[in-house]
């Protein structure tokens, strides 16, 4: 028996509306307004990866010929597709409006993003110049003609089509491919005290006559397009490759997917687009986008600084954790008790300093981590293979198919490998998420164990701006499990058994609906029941469906779910006990924190796995419980500052609007006051 479709909201569609939620940053006047352009430029880069991932799958269950109701939350796929081109225009049109709001905001402070036509004769000798020895020598242009077939184009390139009317009245076409490498922005020298900005697009416009000089044309002009392709990677069955050639090679693959979007800017001449689009071999059934002057408007995330503290964020200043000390032994103080890390408030330092002592202690004899996602230069990964050259036996797990980090995490598996570290690359059919150390050391001719799990990665970039909590611990309990984890790398047939961690995919769903299950019973007797859940996203059918049960047995349910959102809450007789809320503010709230029972007793569990079906079923997941009681307790006032946001909490119900949660004062932001929170803990 079907179930009925309007119980759930559609993955996709509630992906958009994160990304909504994403937009209203940008549009926030509250936001420092070089901070609204960044929100503009994450708005874009969510949006070219959902269309490389998302998309592109519903597009191929479409191809299929399947409906796709059962998979797509009871849409058919074509008319998903069709859904989906209609929202992501409307918000297009919206960002475009806030971007130009932006640029006025941006005028006021003597701040001007200015066009090919707007250049003054004082700039135009800097504007030369830095055409001539930055741009040119790096652009690639490509003439087109109807008897040589167009290069392929590429993922989310930006590129400029450009159209010459010659004096013979035939037309010339061209392409400029505008390279990554380029700095998207060029500050110009100041003039009168006012600060210009110019886009590489704008300025290549100006020059256009330098890179055309060649052809005598009576008008000429150049439009931005950009095409994104299906980021799905397909691998081969040939047995002689070996796992990670094999994913060197779909990453190759991927440069040349199908296309499932093409923008263009909407003033582009008809005969032109059209002539583009059918030398691209685009159909009407691909996602054709009209957007505005730019495109690749994800570069935002890098505009530049211009000494202009007052138009961007604080710098805050990673906390110490109280009773750890960056310059005294880690091994010591996690010897006596457990430590909660929860960056960025608290410096990622920890964990580097934690590895560092590791890699030199003559007493380690071992460490075995899972990697997902490295920094671009990173010091764990140095650790690691400093422990390797040291003589201790390292073994790294690292997921090859990390989405986007393929090719950077093969480069740094094949370093550490000839370095000397023993390299697992995951486990047929799953993907390792999990985020664990575990570290074995000499004490009285016996090894004692020493690790630390997290919700995120062991990556110094993204732990300046994400949200994570580490546990570092000596438990050995705990660490006997993590270890099993471990061997179960190795020896992929034997599944293990757990008395503490819960792990995807052989638990998690039966382990956390015994959880549950408890709070059922607790409503049924007229026991204090709930439930707290902070996450990423929740979209796994199963679990909603639980959450649902447990709804009607009057178990109270908050909910703090960043991205998509699959549960409807709020409606009576199927979720009327269910409250959600999404927080989306300064840094990107990536933690994971079960808390199942009221706050006598609760049992209290950080984790890896958001509620999606990926990582219930088709991941290696750890969830870990807490049992130190400060830490317990720490992590349920977390909770609560995130729960009493009036700020920049957003509520989740079935209209999918994304309103602000009713403000009462006095005013509470989350982010802010989890700061405060860890100032005076360290005051007190």
């Amino acid at each position: 028996m079907n179930k009925p479709s309007n119980i759930y909201i559609n993955r996709e569609l509630s992906w958009l509306q994160f990304n909504a939620r994403v937009l209203q940053e940008a549009a926030d006047e509250n936001v420092p307004l070089i901070e609204r352009l960044r929100f503009l430029g994450i708005f874009s880069n969510n949006l070219d990866e959902f269309f490389k991932v998302r998309y592109a799958t519903v597009k191929r269950i479409d191809q299929a010929g399947k409906g796709g109701k059962n998979q797509l939350g009871g849409i058919k796929a074509s008319d998903l597709l069709l859904k989906i081109t209609e929202t992501v225009i409307e918000q297009q049109s919206e960002s475009l409006e806030i971007l130009s709001n932006i640029e006025s905001k941006l005028q006021e402070e003597q701040i001007y993003i200015i066009k090919e036509d707007q250049i003054q004769p004082s700039q135009h000798d800097f504007i030369k110049s830095y055409f001539f020895q930055e741009v040119s020598p790096a652009l690639v242009t490509i003439i087109l003609n109807e008897d040589i077939e167009l290069p392929l184009l590429k993922d989310s390139a930006a590129y400029l089509v450009v159209k010459m009317c010659l004096h013979d009245d035939s037309k010339q076409y061209a392409l400029i491919e505008i390279s990554k490498s380029m700095n998207r922005f060029v500050v110009l020298p100041k003039t009168d005290n006012k600060c210009h900005i110019i886009l590489i697009d704008d300025l290549l416009r100006y020059c256009m006559a330098d890179i055309f000089n060649f052809f005598e044309y009576k008008t000429i002009s150049a439009h931005m397009i950009k095409i994104t392709r299906d980021g799905e990677l397909d691998f081969d069955s040939d047995l002689s490759k070996s796992f990670m050639e094999k994913i060197a090679d779909s990453v190759k693959d991927r440069k040349i997917g199908d296309p499932v979007r093409f923008v263009y800017d909407k003033t582009i001449d008809r005969d032109t687009l059209n002539y583009l689009m059918a030398k691209m071999g685009i159909e009407s059934t691909d996602s054709v986008i009209p957007g505005g002057r730019y495109h690749n408007r994800r570069d935002y995330m890098g505009f530049p600084s211009l000494n202009r503290n007052d138009l961007l964020y604080d710098k805050i200043k990673s906390l110490p954790v109280k009773g750890l000390n960056l310059e005294q032994s880690v091994f010591k103080a996690i010897a006596l008790k457990d430590y909660l890390v929860y960056t960025p408030y608290h410096t990622f330092s920890y964990v580097v300093r934690f590895l560092r002592e590791a890699a030199l202690d003559p007493k380690v004899k071992t460490i075995k981590i899972t990697i997902y996602r490295l920094a671009q230069i990173s010091h764990v990964a140095s650790s690691l293979i400093n422990a390797a050259k040291n003589g201790k036996k390292v073994t790294v797990s690292i997921e090859l198919r990390a989405r986007f980090d393929e090719e950077a995490n093969i480069n740094y598996a094949e370093q550490m490998q000839s370095e000397g570290v023993n390299m697992l690359f995951g486990v047929t059919g799953l993907k390792v998420h999990s985020k664990m150390c575990v570290i074995e050391r000499e004490e009285k001719n016996k090894l004692k164990r020493y690790g630390f799990i997290s919700t995120g990665n062991f990556n110094e970039s993204t732990a300046k701006i994400y949200t994570d909590f580490t546990l570092l611990t000596s438990d050995q309990k705990l660490l006997k499990d993590i270890n099993k984890v471990f061997s179960f790398f190795e020896v992929n047939y034997k599944i293990h058994r757990y008395k503490h961690i819960i792990t995807s995919p052989h638990y998690t769903q039966f382990k956390i609906f015994a959880l549950i299950d408890n709070e059922i019973a607790n409503a049924k007797q007229g026991r204090n029941a709930s439930i707290k859940l902070k996450m990423n996203s929740i979209s796994s059918y199963k679990m909603i469906d639980k959450l649902y049960e447990a709804s009607k047995a009057g178990v109270k349910i908050q909910m703090i779910v960043r991205g998509i959102c699959c549960l409807i809450p709020g409606v009576p007789g199927m979720s009327e006990n269910i409250e959600i809320i999404s927080i989306v503010d300064k840094f990107l709230e990536h933690t994971r924190l079960y808390i199942f029972g009221d706050n006598s007793n609760p049992k209290v569990y950080i984790s890896s796995a958001d509620w999606m079906t990926r990582n219930i079923d088709n991941r290696v997941e750890v969830t870990c419980p807490i049992y130190d009681e400060d830490i317990k307790s720490e992590l349920l006032d977390i909770f609560d500052i995130c729960w009493n946001d009036n700020v920049k909490a957003r509520i989740i119900d079935k209209d999918q609007d994304n309103k602000y949660k009713k403000r009462n004062q006095p005013s509470l932001r989350s982010q802010f006051k989890t700061y405060e929170y860890y100032l005076n803990r360290l005051e007190n």
